[in-house]
């Protein structure tokens, strides 16, 4: 047995991922950390000021956190019914917010009650945003209007009604302090000018309008609404620059990254997705646990916060780079120590010894080596034996190297032992084997030992069917999955033989002739090159 032959694993390409600098980046955060709210986080906005915490609106509070805190700091109740759209100023200092009841609260972030309280809404105020000047704040709400209000004197200075449905979106421009948007259920989105008594552009989404986004530029508008996000190029207008649908449900938030080069939009779907803004293509995606209702970035997108409908808060960090710390160095031995003796010639006298390197054996090759074949299988089909406590916690654990599983049983059936092995196993065992098949069996790389396999374990226990429910349900499961295999061959067949027509036909064609009448006016026959 000393010269046993260790069995040799076969490699296959594997066709992954492509890592690109947006996965990179996008995939540097740390585990999410997820915070319990009172309701629907409906949304979720940071402080552009340091220490940039932020502002979480859930049923009837304002919670406000620190970037790092899993406790708020501080938080705002002073509502009857249901908070809205909590929003900071440019400088950080005031929050302003809208409530179900139709009022506009705006707040001191240094103090608990509100500093003003602004009544004209009959219904429930969705969105509100301070301007540029930061001294007006414009509000949108059920009741179809669109309302200007003055900060210094708690008034109602314009209002506008020429949406036909709710008003649940809007943004002030950051660099215009008359010009503001909103978007509808009407499927519209409407720039207003605060120096007009009307709409000065409106573009239609063609859906219900969830949430709309300026760039710092003022050029370019984003509207989600349905599954759909659409640009637009205000200085052009309002033209469509490009409609994206990449998500399965409605969107409702929208978000850019701090650079300005990525737009985040998050969905019903449990999906956020980040698109590069100079090609609109999807870069990244985020999966959650529930529907998305808000998103949020901190400043340098250092802190990435989405809300939940079920009431989760999920907060990422991003990895901070681990500084090695300044140790004591210790001397080691000079250069001319590791190079001593490397240019020493044998002499005539001298005897070379060469040590041999001790090679080890893997656990399936030692049970090999001795012929345990049936434990060999077992180990890479993890499958521990000796323990029943992972028997019953991880009774279908993921095999992370089937190369090896399907290498282990080509060797068993070359040497004509894979029916010993497979043979005399009970429920579990058995299970355990039927579960990698059902996993394998369907990848072109290991379908021609997993389908030998599974015809040995189909005449071994064809006799005992109908004994175990838990084994029958497994061998109902690789029925479907041969038969949905043969049915994708059947068709990939047919398609295979139209392509063959298509061919034959177009070399037919190479060599097709006409008639064509010469000057003389006798007919001349010419071929066709193509």
């Amino acid at each position: 047995m000393a010269g046993y032959k260790p069995v040799a694993i076969q490699t296959y390409p594997i066709l992954g991922e492509k890592i690109t600098q947006d996965t990179l980046y996008w995939n540097n955060y740390k585990t999410p950390v997820q915070i319990k709210e009172f309701g629907a986080v409906s949304k979720v906005d940071f402080s552009p000021q340091p220490p940039y915490n932020y502002a979480v609106t859930a049923s009837s509070r304002i919670h406000i956190y620190g970037r790092y805190s899993q406790e708020p700091i501080k938080t705002f109740s002073r509502f009857k019914d249901t908070a809205y759209c909590a929003t900071f100023r440019q400088d950080g200092r005031l929050l302003v917010a809208g409530s179900e009841d139709g009022g506009v609260q705006l707040f001191d972030i240094s103090g608990r009650a509100p500093l003003r309280q602004f009544e004209g809404h009959t219904k429930a105020v969705h969105t509100v945003d301070f301007t540029a000047d930061k001294y007006h704040v414009v509000s949108g709400a059920d009741d179809y209007t669109v309302k200007l209000w003055d900060i210094p004197n708690s008034k109602e200075i314009l209002t506008f009604k020429e949406h036909s449905d709710y008003v649940r979106c809007g943004c002030a421009s950051k660099l215009n302090p008359d010009l503001f948007i909103t978007g509808s259920y009407d499927h519209t989105v409407k720039m207003f000018d605060a120096r007009t008594s009307e709409s000065v552009l409106c573009v239609e989404h063609g859906q219900p309008v969830e949430s709309v986004l300026l760039f710092p530029s003022g050029g370019l508008l984003v509207s989600a609404g349905g599954r759909y996000v659409k640009v637009w190029d205000m200085l052009k207008g309002g033209q469509l620059l490009v409609s994206l649908k990449n998500h399965h449900k409605t969107v409702t938030c929208l978000c850019l990254s701090s650079s300005g080069q990525r737009l985040l939009s998050g969905s019903l779907d449990r999906k956020v997705k980040v698109y590069s803004t100079t090609s609109y293509k999807v870069v990244h995606s985020f999966d959650y646990a529930a529907s998305i209702l808000s998103l949020a970035l901190a400043h340098e997108d250092e802190t990435i916060v989405v809300g939940m409908t079920n009431g989760i808060l999920s907060v990422k960090h991003r990895k901070s780079e681990a500084k090695k710390e300044s140790l004591p160095r210790r001397r080691r031995p000079a250069y001319r120590t590791f190079i001593k003796g490397k240019n020493y010639m044998k002499q005539r006298d001298d005897i070379l010894i060469n040590r041999p390197a001790k090679k080890h054996l893997e656990l399936y090759d030692r049970d090999l080596k001795h012929f345990r074949i049936s434990k060999a299988l077992d180990r890479v089909l993890d499958v521990m034996q000796d323990s029943d406590f992972f028997l019953c916690c991880f009774p279908t654990c993921t095999i992370k190297t089937p190369e090896i599983t399907v290498s282990i049983i080509k060797e068993l059936n070359r040497r004509g032992v894979l029916a010993n092995a497979l043979a005399g196993r009970d429920e579990k065992e058995i299970s355990h084997v039927l579960n990698f098949l059902i996993r394998n069996l369907s990848q072109p790389r290991f379908a021609p030992v997993l389908i030998n396999a599974a015809e040995i374990i189909i005449d071994i226990y064809l006799p005992v069917i109908g004994q175990s429910p838990v084994v029958d349900k497994k061998f109902l499961v690789l029925q479907g999955l041969v038969e949905k295999e043969i049915d994708y061959q059947r068709e990939l067949l047919e398609t295979l033989g139209m392509m063959d027509m298509l061919f034959a036909t177009m070399r037919r064609k190479e060599g097709t002739s006409v008639l064509e009448h010469t000057s003389d006016g006798f007919p001349e026959n010419k071929k066709i090159e193509s």
